[in-house]
């Protein structure tokens, strides 16, 4: 019990508040989203487009340098993490307010630039959350600091999940409307509500002190070199050659999940699935499939090791989408939701562990943050371009050729996920 005591300290309170304000946006303007969207009448081409606005994410390290060195004016008085902190946090609630505000049957537009202030906003509280954390502890506090921001992001999550339809399906039966914008309103108003959390936690917490002494570049020349060029060179000096095939593999490895997701919310709309019923399957036992499929491979990683775990969970990241081709064959089948998606977080759960594994295991300890945050952003890159004409294919295929397209995506990330083991162990090196 004396261990669990961390938990309880101001910094992991505090971390706990900002984890929620973390993870809040993300399903907001992405899987949330597409579920408002297609009750609205959007079309699944344009749903897929819509996607691309998940794209900042992938494209945070650009400015993360900005973040990192530059302390804003007026803001700055309450010091450069928590100005940036609250300047995000600020954007994320002003795009959400914007987005209440719009009905995507008239305003279409104005939803979309109200998501990409969110997106971006909420990529760049990331990047300055993540110094914040670090910099707010000893190093024997990082551990609980990172499980107290993981569960306040996966309970964000639930709550933007969940929450969102669960309050629009309360709201559209005391309106008795089929589809009802101020239902939906009312639950994108409480998400910017929300984000409180995390403004009241910025307010009342100290800045960081070594903050302050962050190095500063002399000119952008110096501030590309130290940002990226060296992270990047230092990744190709170390592998070689076998750098193109690392970052092949890193680049593709999610590709299944990614281009898949985007149409979940749209298919379970198409399927007559509700919002209650959406909302209690994928929402919440979906999120709680996922830990404890990361809990699964975590433990066997150590056992199997990192590369025969990563095949497994492209196997299984593959195959699970075929179950969504027989899903479709069930009409609405509550019963089958809940097999289909309790298989595909689970697999989720355990290449996502597998993953995380083996890009933690490519970085420099002296160049950590860059070269994760590089990884971690390609990973994206390619998933999303293609995840933007997922509604396009499903118009002109159906859902099950697309979920089988899916399927057959993993296939060459089969061969990569093979291909870097054997050269992993040709090398003699360990994971």
């Amino acid at each position: 019990m004396n261990a669990l005591k961390i938990y309880l300290q101001p910094a992991s309170l505090r971390m706990l508040a900002l984890g929620f304000s973390a993870g809040l946006p993300l399903l907001l303007v992405l899987g949330t989203l597409s579920f408002w969207l297609r009750e609205a009448g959007v079309s699944r081409a344009t749903i897929g487009h819509l996607s691309w606005v998940g794209l900042a994410y992938g494209f945070k390290w650009v400015w993360a340098p900005l973040v990192d060195r530059v302390t804003l004016p007026i803001f700055g008085r309450l010091g450069r993490r928590r100005s940036w902190l609250l300047l995000a946090q600020m954007g994320v609630m002003t795009g959400l307010v914007g987005m209440a505000m719009s009905d995507p049957k008239e305003s279409l537009n104005v939803i979309v630039w109200c998501a990409l202030l969110v997106a971006f906003s909420s990529a760049t509280q990331d990047i300055a959350l993540d110094a914040f954390r670090i910099e707010s502890a000893a190093t024997d506090m990082q551990a609980a600091l990172a499980a107290s921001y993981q569960t306040g992001y996966r309970l964000a999550m639930i709550w933007a999940g969940a929450g969102v339809l669960w309050i629009a399906a309360r709201a559209e039966i005391a309106n008795a409307a089929n589809y009802d914008h101020t239902a939906w309103g009312m639950a994108y108003s409480v998400m910017a509500f929300s984000m409180l959390v995390g403004v009241l936690t910025v307010i009342f917490s100290k800045e960081p002190a070594t903050s302050q002494i962050t190095a500063r570049a002399k000119n952008l020349r110096e501030w590309l070199q130290v940002a990226l060029i060296n992270p990047f060179a230092d990744f190709c000096k170390r592998y070689g050659w076998q750098a193109f095939l690392i970052l092949a593999l890193i680049a593709t490895y999610r590709i299944s999940d990614i281009v898949m997701g985007i149409m979940a919310n749209p298919f379970y709309v198409d399927m007559g699935y509700t919002k209650d019923e959406v909302a209690a399957v994928t929402k919440i036992y979906g999120v709680a499939m996922t830990l404890l499929g990361a809990l699964i491979g975590g433990a066997l990683a150590p056992k199997v090791g990192v590369m025969r775990l990563m095949m497994a969970g492209a196997v299984l990241s593959s195959l699970t989408n075929l179950l969504f081709v027989w899903l479709g064959s069930r009409g609405h089948d509550v019963n089958a939701l809940i097999a289909v998606v309790s298989a595909d977080n689970l697999a989720s759960g355990i290449a996502s562990a597998a993953f995380i594994a083996y890009l933690s295991s490519l970085t420099n300890i002296n160049y950590t943050a860059t070269q994760y945050a590089l990884f971690s952003s390609l990973m994206l890159l390619l998933p999303k371009f293609l995840a933007g004409f997922s509604g396009e294919f499903v118009d002109a295929q159906g859902y099950a050729n697309f979920f089988t397209a899916t399927a057959l995506l993993g296939l060459p990330v089969l061969v990569l996920v093979w291909w870097a083991a054997r050269v992993q162990s040709s090398s003699g090196s360990s994971t």
